[in-house]
């Protein structure tokens, strides 16, 4: 008896040993994380004055933004990343007419095949065609880049944490360092090759300042701004990585009413339907 209670604490023990052992270096570093060199520069994303007119659930697609959005990503994006998911035929969805669809989509040269040899040639873009890459592959892409593969840009705002405004804030986030964040890290520096982004999770980033003043000139006389071309790209992005954002919202509005509906009716129907069986206060019950 005393050698099994003997075993049972011993294996006690153990176990407790065990899950501290497993458990107190996360702990410690919940309670005192380890901070690396750049943290002490990164700021918290920014939104746009007003906020995008697809935000809330009332929230509306701007078809002249996600146009203007378009032209910045084909005239300065498209240089470097691809939209791979989208076919030049979704353009009707913000507001191109079938024949401006044509003409975008034939101002684009696209990987095709040659029907005499079979080898690889470029052809006009067809409406049907998917946006194509700016690379043959990652190798080239990354010999191109210092070594950095440039993402595609059809989820880019689904696949960063708040990904809307993270790509707003990237695009302006090219500053000078502040002499009071950098007392904060001395040893911290932007290697050669990269640029200073206080928007990116590590600061350092591959991708040089994209947007300056006047860069693109758009087609409706909007002033194209820093801020406004970074307002646009990242609207165009948004409805690149989810076009039906709009119809769920509003689909949402539609099952909600629909619930209310579908319980008054419920409720009404129960009191109806159970009006005569209860008993009323004061009913005399006969025998």
């Amino acid at each position: 008896m005393t050698i099994r209670l003997g075993g049972i604490l011993f294996g006690l023990g153990i176990t407790g040993v065990l899950l501290l052992w497993s458990l107190l270096p996360g702990a410690l570093n919940f309670a005192f994380p380890t901070k690396p060199d750049y943290y002490a520069f990164q700021e918290k994303n920014i939104a746009p004055e007003g906020g995008f007119s697809f935000d809330g659930p009332l929230g509306t697609w701007d078809t002249q933004q996600l146009q203007r959005g378009y032209q910045v990503y084909k005239e300065v994006c498209s240089a470097c990343h691809s939209l791979k998911f989208v076919a030049f035929r979704n353009l009707q969805e913000i507001g191109y007419t079938e024949a401006e669809v044509r003409a975008e989509a034939a101002s684009w040269e696209v990987p095709g095949i040659d029907p005499k040899d079979g080898s690889v040639v470029k052809r006009p873009g067809l409406p049907t065609d998917m946006f194509p890459s700016p690379y043959a592959n990652e190798v080239e892409a990354r010999a191109f880049n210092n070594n950095a593969l440039p993402p595609d840009l059809t989820l880019i705002t689904k696949a960063r944490n708040d990904g809307v405004h993270y790509v707003y804030s990237l695009m302006q986030g090219y500053n000078e360092v502040d002499p009071e964040d950098q007392a904060k890290s001395p040893d911290f520096e932007t290697p050669a090759g990269l640029y200073f982004n206080e928007y990116f999770y590590n600061i350092n980033i591959a991708m040089p300042p994209q947007l300056l003043d006047g860069i693109v000139t758009y087609s409706d006389g909007t002033e194209a701004t820093e801020e406004q071309m970074a307002q646009d790209i990242t609207a165009f992005l948004t409805w690149a990585g989810e076009p039906t954002l709009i119809k769920r919202k509003q689909t949402g509005w539609f099952v909600i009413g629909f619930l209310l509906f579908a319980t008054f009716f419920g409720f009404m129907s129960y009191k109806t339907v159970w009006a005569g069986k209860k008993k009323k206060k004061g009913d005399v019950e006969l025998v």
